[in-house]
């Protein structure tokens, strides 16, 4: 089992922005979302949007995301 949960994009990218993560810009859904120290990341879900754990693990991998931050 996924130490993931699904999640709305809109809690998701709360998280992010908790987290230290800022929007840099952003065209329609797509955000792009930078933070120092970290490479550029392209947030492309609609807010009411569900993720599944393993798109929220692939998040985490490039983000430094935790199932905490939830």
């Amino acid at each position: 089992m996924s130490a993931w949960p699904s999640s709305r994009a809109r809690r998701v990218l709360a998280a992010l922005l908790r987290i230290g993560w800022v929007v840099k810009r952003q065209s329609g859904s797509h955000r792009t979302l930078s933070r120092t120290g970290w490479a550029d990341v392209v947030f492309a879900f609609h807010d009411d949007e569900e993720i599944g754990p393993r798109m929220l693990a692939r998040i985490a991998k490039r983000t430094g995301l935790r199932p905490e931050d939830l």
